[in-house]
């Protein structure tokens, strides 16, 4: 019975309690006729230049071109010269693949795009991943798609079934928000570390916390985000209408924010068990001196991004002894998952390493938490200081009465909404309200960059 329990009213989880069936791409098929899906595959020139990555790339490809349901799939490529995109080309075209888009974020073609949305105010002028999959989704809304979704290309493990699976809820039984979930295993190791040690402990002690000030609002979204089982997968799908309206961050907490904008905007949410096996990508560095890097920096920005969420949208307050009574009970709860976890690693007859389990929370995600706490209260105690001081002293009385300790709280104030604010996109409706005529200029630019890789 666990294996198809359902334990949230907004989300259904697809579990694989069967093989394959048969019908599943017969039916992806005869829905996308009238529903068109478009895949997103935001990448890195590395992933086909370096020798070590080619072979996971290509084995995407050779998956890929075997999916006739797809109308298009677009390949957002960052870091790359007009050779390097060409190479690319080259690399679809020699396994087969036909409904290609080249977006090369680089090159000339959608440079009027980028500098257009970006004169508008739309902030794009910092390359990253962000940017590439925004504009990737604008290149989709454009060709008509009704079905958007999106894969990393770095999945080691791909496989068909996986965009089957993922898409399946959209297509055929019109939800409007899927998102894949699987084991995360290699060499009989647990990983995803980021979910295991860090965001699950973390949601679990906001969980406790207001479960003890009965804060029904922020409880709701805490929940909604512990139903998922794996929230930080990179693999999703949208419907048309709630992809229009989506913000998306612009860092290393995305997937988080990307849940909580669908939690406000989308009414039928699913996730997809996708991989019968373990699933594994590329992985990246702990970085326990260097929180501007790896799974350190991933971390503070989940726990900002989560906090600030909360703070804007559910009026949580924060404070000094906030951050330090949630890190304390992180840490409690941290410590019995990792029981929990060496537990059903030796049933299960996997290595597991708890000292190093261990370290990682008391060190790297501690910090994280601590770190995004001095973030967002930098402001309050930059503030209290700077207004205590000028209060404290005379030579500032004359300025107080022309009224600076009021302009020094009223900045206070924009300072804290700024840092709240996590770096996002807007949205694609937002966009076309500003610049009616876009979706006619990027079919022009699609069509131009079509002829180039032909």
């Amino acid at each position: 019975m666990s294996f198809f329990a359902q334990k949230h009213t907004k989300i259904t989880a697809f579990h694989l309690v069967s093989p394959h069936p048969e019908d599943m791409t017969e039916k992806l098929l005869f829905h996308s006729k009238w529903k068109k899906a478009v895949l997103v595959v935001p990448a890195l020139v590395t992933e086909f230049t370096e020798e070590e990555n080619l072979p996971v790339f290509e084995n995407i490809v050779k998956h890929l071109s075997t999916v006739e349901y797809l109308s298009h799939i677009i390949f957002g490529l960052d870091g790359a010269s007009n050779e390097e995109a060409n190479m690319l080309a080259e690399i679809l075209k020699s396994h087969g693949l036909t409904n290609f888009l080249i977006q090369h974020n680089n090159g000339s073609g959608f440079a009027s795009i980028y500098k257009k949305l970006s004169e508008a105010g739309f902030g794009l002028d910092e390359p990253g991943k962000g940017r590439n999959v925004f504009l990737s989704f604008g290149i989709a809304l454009a060709l008509g798609a009704q079905c958007i979704g999106v894969i990393d290309a770095d999945i080691r493990t791909f496989d068909q079934k996986m965009i089957d699976r993922l898409f399946y809820p959209v297509v055929v039984l019109n939800y409007q928000f899927s998102k894949a979930f699987y084991a995360r295993l290699r060499h009989d190791r647990l990983y995803g570390r980021a979910k295991r040690l860090l965001l699950d402990p973390l949601l679990i002690a906001l969980k406790r916390k207001f479960t003890d000030t009965q804060e029904d609002k922020v409880l709701r979204i805490v929940d909604f985000l512990l139903n998922f089982h794996y929230q930080l997968s990179g693999e999703v799908a949208f419907e048309n209408s709630l992809m229009r309206r989506m913000h998306f961050a612009t860092n290393w907490g995305v997937e988080i924010f990307t849940l909580i904008e669908v939690y406000r905007k989308a009414n039928t949410i699913a996730q997809v068990e996708v991989l019968d096996g373990p699933y594994d990508h590329k992985h990246q560095p702990i970085s326990v001196e260097d929180s501007s890097r790896g799974i350190h920096k991933m971390g503070v920005d989940i726990v900002t991004t989560l906090l600030s969420a909360l703070v804007i949208e559910e009026g949580l307050e924060i404070s000094d002894h906030f951050i330090r009574d949630l890190t304390l009970t992180y840490l409690d709860v941290a410590d019995q998952l990792i029981k929990m976890y060496a537990d059903n690693a030796a049933f299960s007859g996997l290595r597991y390493d708890r000292n190093a389990e261990e370290h990682v929370v008391r060190t790297v995600f501690k910090d994280a938490i601590l770190l995004a706490g001095d973030l967002l209260l930098s402001p309050y105690r930059l503030t209290e200081r700077f207004l205590s001081f000028v209060t404290a002293n005379e030579e500032f009385k004359p300025f107080i009465e022309r009224g600076l300790a009021q302009a020094i709280g009223e900045t206070g104030v924009k300072l804290r909404e700024q840092l709240y604010e996590t770096p996002q996109t807007v949205s694609w409706d937002r966009v076309n309200m500003r610049l009616p005529q876009i979706m006619y200029e990027l079919i022009d630019v699609i069509e131009q960059e079509k002829m180039k890789y032909q």
